[in-house]
């Protein structure tokens, strides 16, 4: 049904970790998979790395999913401080609405407690409120969920998830960036839904 599509991540892994499974499924389906970061967070950047590690991580991390260099748009706005300048973030929306055009727009869920994951989450509605937006889930910013999609993953999907998000050297030390972490929460999600494993997401608006 959706043959292109748009991950919308405040910061560069924040795509990963909420649909990298999918993103995985996508790609195998011969799906047309875009990636537009909106910061590379380079103001919370550990001091024993290079001010640019995240971007250079993120070309990595989606690369190993399989999407095209071509298809990754990273933009250099100021982490925590997305909600200043959300005007401009949404004029950039409208324009990758306008030359992509996508049938499909995953974003951070309308209930992410962080500023710059809501402030996107957000304006991603206004400039795509035409087209279906799926919320995806990062439990360590959402105290309420509304889990009402579930896109069914194979273990093959899981596997890329974990090595893609493996490039983020620099976010090794976050205690959700752990193997078993991401293993448990898509096996979780899969035996609400009666499969092996998923990734959930929020139905933000549903155009068929």
């Amino acid at each position: 049904m959706f043959n292109k599509i748009l991950i919308l991540a405040p910061h560069t892994d924040d795509g990963e970790f909420g649909c990298g499974g999918s993103i995985a499924r996508f790609i195998e389906e011969k799906r047309e998979v875009y990636y537009c970061a909106l910061s590379t967070a380079r103001d919370s950047v550990p001091d024993d790395y290079p001010e640019n590690v995240l971007e250079i991580e993120v070309r990595e991390a989606t690369k190993t999913l399989g999407i095209p260099a071509e298809r990754l748009i990273i933009f250099q706005y100021q982490v925590r401080k997305l909600n200043y300048v959300r005007q401009e973030i949404l004029e950039e929306l409208v324009k990758i609405r306008s030359e992509l055009k996508p049938d499909l727009v995953l974003l951070p869920s309308s209930n992410d407690i962080h500023q710059d994951h809501f402030t996107v989450s957000t304006e991603g509605l206004r400039a795509f409120k035409q087209t279906t937006l799926l919320g995806y889930e990062l439990p360590w910013n959402t105290i309420t969920f509304h889990a009402q999609a579930f896109i069914k993953l194979e273990k093959r999907h899981i596997e890329k998830k974990v090595e893609a998000l493996k490039a983020y050297k620099s976010q090794s030390r976050k205690q959700y960036a752990t193997e078993e972490f991401l293993w448990a929460w898509a096996k979780m999600r899969g035996t609400q839904a009666g499969m092996e494993f998923a990734e959930t997401m929020e139905v933000v608006r549903w155009v068929v």
